[in-house]
């Protein structure tokens, strides 16, 4: 009859806005939270600040999520998500130390902090094992991309060949890292600057010295 598939067509629009609703709504949370928790951490956002930030109803952050916890786990996991599996210089054309050099080159506010690395100061976050997970398995995806480029520079003659790619990703991790937490301690962005010149210059010096190996 014609009134059927009208009548059906109707009722899965109906579905198909809902559920859209009801993942905007979830998205807008988890994002709004991502936020909140770069700028202020765990311990200092409330529920109330991540519905005002996100714009949605009252009550619905916990028809989405069972509480702030549940929420910030799944906030944790895209932005880790997120910045883990974005294209970066490691994965352009080049040589290996270039890319690298690059990569150390892209532009961070360091003012701002790093979105994971500041969650390691939150001391609610270092007491919750699945929060920290989450955060370390982001780091542990980023080393790997490092030590894999690393080992690319020392076989191409790049690097000392005596160079140990996991100590180096992890110093220039650990360069990157003090760089935000310098940065946000003078309220200036020279010292990440300062920081990220400093590993490039010591690139260049390794290069160098495997030329002469």
């Amino acid at each position: 009859m014609p009134g059927g598939p009208v009548g059906q067509g109707a009722r899965v629009d109906l579905h198909t806005f809902y559920y859209n609703e009801r993942m905007d709504t979830r998205t807008k949370l988890t994002e709004a939270m991502a936020e909140l928790l770069w700028e202020r951490g765990y311990a200092a956002t409330s529920p109330h600040e991540v519905m005002a930030r996100s714009g949605v109803g009252q009550g619905s952050l916990y028809h989405h999520f069972s509480g702030k916890r549940d929420l910030a786990v799944q906030a944790f996991r895209n932005t880790a998500a997120d910045m883990t599996s974005a294209p970066t210089p490691l994965d352009d054309d080049g040589s290996p130390l270039e890319r690298l050099q690059r990569y150390l080159q892209v532009p961070r506010a360091g003012v701002r902090g790093c979105r994971v690395g500041r969650m390691t100061q939150d001391p609610q976050v270092v007491a919750d094992a699945e929060l920290m997970t989450v955060v370390a398995s982001a780091f542990d995806t980023m080393l790997t991309r490092w030590e894999r480029t690393i080992g690319e520079a020392v076989r191409a003659g790049e690097l000392p060949a005596g160079t140990v790619p996991s100590d180096l990703a992890r110093t220039l991790a650990a360069v990157i890292q003090g760089g935000y937490v310098l940065a946000r301690a003078q309220g200036s962005q020279e010292p990440m600057d300062a920081a990220i010149r400093g590993a490039v210059s010591l690139l260049d010096a390794a290069r160098v010295a495997a030329s002469h190996d």
